[in-house]
């Protein structure tokens, strides 16, 4: 077996998002697909390989954010099954509502960004249950539900490796620096914190990230993932309750993850890869909705 880390040149960036390719002893698995605007990039990649799309017979997103599972629905379209989450798997075969979800995320920005969305056939698409284990180009892999990034966000297992999709963070190859993914509507801290849990206790050799490739240094990772956690909540929560405006708050936070990404020892120009692969106006809203649901729930349990 082989895994070979497509570049899928996201924006024309190199190591912003990545796909997997797994060469089995049966054939072979792509994990995850990136957005429909990148599957030119994909395409040339898995041609490097020798491969056309017929040659992909199964596909494996770890969520249906669409940097991660915007071109399933072309992937099921052209034959092959894609395995997702069963809370994501309507919304690849009707993909009106994450499309316009996003929308409200990204603006005018979403063709140049994404490209488009297809529908999934539905016999295409397969609902992978926490613990299920799938094998596909003859090998085997084992669902790890880990939400807190997205409710829908699951990690598999294959042998001693984990394919971790957003919940292990944003880190780009030569940086010490592992960023928050914190999107609206779904972050949760204390839900994520408990999928760090789970996933120290798997005690991967190695993981695969989608932002971005392999990461030997796994204890290392899952602890700067859990200190942001605790650190980009208590930053803009403690700015919310001084009142800060929204778009002052997102500067705000970006010149604080820019400040501790160079005192990492991170280029400045590398800085623009970690914005790509996880936009942090986004994030804030992320953190800024999680804090006043929070506060709504505090509110009417006091009522």
């Amino acid at each position: 077996m082989q895994i070979h880390t497509l570049d899928l040149n996201f924006q024309n960036l190199s190591h912003a998002i990545a796909a997997y390719l797994i060469e089995g002893p049966e054939g072979y698995l792509l994990i995850e697909t990136g957005p429909m605007s990148t599957l030119p990039a994909l395409q040339s990649r898995l041609a490097e390989h020798g491969l056309s799309p017929g040659d992909i017979g199964d596909v494996v997103v770890t969520h249906i954010h669409l940097d991660h599972a915007g071109a399933a629905g072309w992937w099921a379209q052209h034959g092959a099954r894609v395995y997702v989450h069963p809370m994501g798997a309507p919304h690849l075969i009707e993909p009106e509502r994450l499309w316009q979800s996003a929308t409200r995320i990204y603006g005018e920005a979403m063709e140049s960004l994404w490209g488009s969305i297809l529908p999934a056939p539905a016999e295409q698409v397969i609902p992978v249950r926490d613990g299920q284990q799938i094998t596909a180009a003859g090998v085997t892999l084992r669902a790890i539900d880990t939400p807190g990034h997205a409710g829908h966000h699951h990690t598999y297992r294959l042998g001693d490796i984990g394919f971790t999709g957003d919940a292990a963070g944003v880190r780009v190859p030569g940086s010490d620096w592992v960023s928050l993914p914190a999107p609206p509507p779904e972050f949760n801290r204390e839900l994520w914190w408990k999928t760090l849990d789970r996933l120290e206790a798997e005690k991967f050799a190695a993981i695969y990230p989608t932002h971005y490739g392999r990461v030997e240094d796994v204890a290392y990772q899952l602890g700067e993932i859990r200190g942001m956690i605790e650190d980009a909540s208590t930053f803009v929560r403690a700015r919310m309750e001084e009142g800060m405006e929204r778009d002052d708050l997102v500067n705000a936070y970006v010149g604080w993850n820019r400040e501790r990404a160079l005192s990492r020892g991170m280029a400045a120009d590398d800085f623009a890869r970690y914005e790509a692969a996880n936009p942090l106006f986004m994030s804030v809203d992320g953190l800024m909705r999680y804090w006043r649901k929070r506060a709504e729930a505090e509110a009417r349990r006091s009522a």
